[in-house]
């Protein structure tokens, strides 16, 4: 008999992958196949580009939810293809997952005054072009790690760094966040923790990096009522980013009336959330909460009910798991990623 499945989640990304194998750090250009490519904003005589993961099957009049990632590496470098695996798993979820790039110290010469301006910019492109996308307008989220966290954070909180012209009649501020390590305070604050009095000293250091005056670059010095809800993950061993700081800010923003929450992870540092580090047992269950935080929104739906199946890896005890429930009609909706039976052989997979 044969069977036939709805793969409704991945918890670890990248069926081909053995996830105990180290990922080496995202290339410059990345190189995403399964992506669409487009350009989503020309400046300075180069086109800044967009890598879009598409639900299998998707159509321009779905309306489906939409997340874009911004990439990490202090406003100096990095790569989109940071989140090409975080991308996938939403696109498989029915999510639009898009990278996104913006300009760098290393690459163009600007500071983190310009990244916000171009992060702003491909939000503003997202929901210009939502009906085209097959996207909700009002269902787009942004993310991002550390210095893309920053950028993430600041297109929902920041009121300035934008560009000029018409197109500001279209909002850049997403209607959620999710943000993995994230830069949140970028100018010192009164009645800071004494235990963090060298971290402020850090702060001082960074206002020659923003371009702009720290209080206009720091999501915590814009907090007011009515932002978009927020999830934060973070280390509490993080040395470049002390998780106490992300706590400040989460309380400050719970004290505002903002939806607020913040996962803490014992012993992890900068990068923790990383595919490719360790087990991935950590990037999994990042994601994990991350679809959790996403159902609650309303905006996938809750996999409470679904069966465990774990395909053994390795003899050693790594597994790739995924959640599988039999397919019917109707199931979770389009689309449908459907999974013949499958035998995992080491790091491959054999459809039978």
């Amino acid at each position: 008999m044969r069977f036939r499945f709805d793969l409704l989640i991945a918890l670890v990304i990248g069926l081909l992958v053995c996830p105990m194998i180290a990922q080496s750090a995202a290339p410059y250009p990345p190189e995403m196949a399964d992506a669409q490519v487009e350009v989503y904003k020309s400046v300075d005589g180069m086109d800044l580009r967009v890598w879009i993961f598409e639900p299998d099957g998707h159509q321009a009049s779905d309306k489906r939810p939409a997340i874009v990632f911004f990439f990490g590496g202090g406003w100096n470098g990095g790569s989109p293809g940071q989140f090409e695996h975080q991308a996938k798993y939403l696109a498989g979820r029915g999510m639009v997952a898009i990278t996104a790039d913006y300009r760098v110290k290393s690459r163009n010469g600007t500071k983190a005054n310009i990244a916000v301006m171009d992060a702003k910019a491909a939000i503003r492109w997202v929901r210009t072009n939502a009906a085209r996308l097959g996207v909700d307008p009002d269902r787009i989220a942004a993310s991002g790690g550390s210095a893309g966290g920053h950028l993430a954070a600041a297109t929902g909180m920041l009121p300035d760094h934008d560009v000029d012209g018409a197109s500001q009649a279209v909002s850049s501020v997403p209607n959620a966040m999710i943000l993995f390590n994230p830069v949140l305070i970028t100018a010192p604050v009164p009645g800071y923790p004494a235990s963090l009095s060298e971290q402020q000293e850090k702060v001082k250091k960074l206002e020659p990096r923003l371009g702009a005056k720290p209080e206009s670059m720091s999501p915590y010095h814009n907090i007011e009522k009515g932002q978009p809800p927020v999830i934060i993950f973070h280390g509490k061993d993080d040395p470049t980013v002390p998780y106490q700081s992300i706590e400040f800010f989460t309380q400050a923003m719970s004290a505002a009336g903002n939806r607020c929450e913040l996962v803490g992870y014992p012993d992890e540092r900068h990068g923790f959330f990383n595919y490719g580090r360790g087990d991935n047992s950590v990037y999994t269950d990042t994601m994990r909460r991350t679809d959790e935080f996403l159902v609650s929104l309303g905006w996938l739906r809750s996999l409470a009910g679904t069966t465990r199946v774990r395909f053994k890896l390795f003899p050693d005890e790594n597994f790739l798991c995924f959640l599988l429930t039999p397919h019917s009609s109707g199931g979770f909706g389009r689309p449908e990623v459907h999974v013949r039976r499958a035998l995992l052989l080491r790091n491959h997979v054999f459809g039978l």
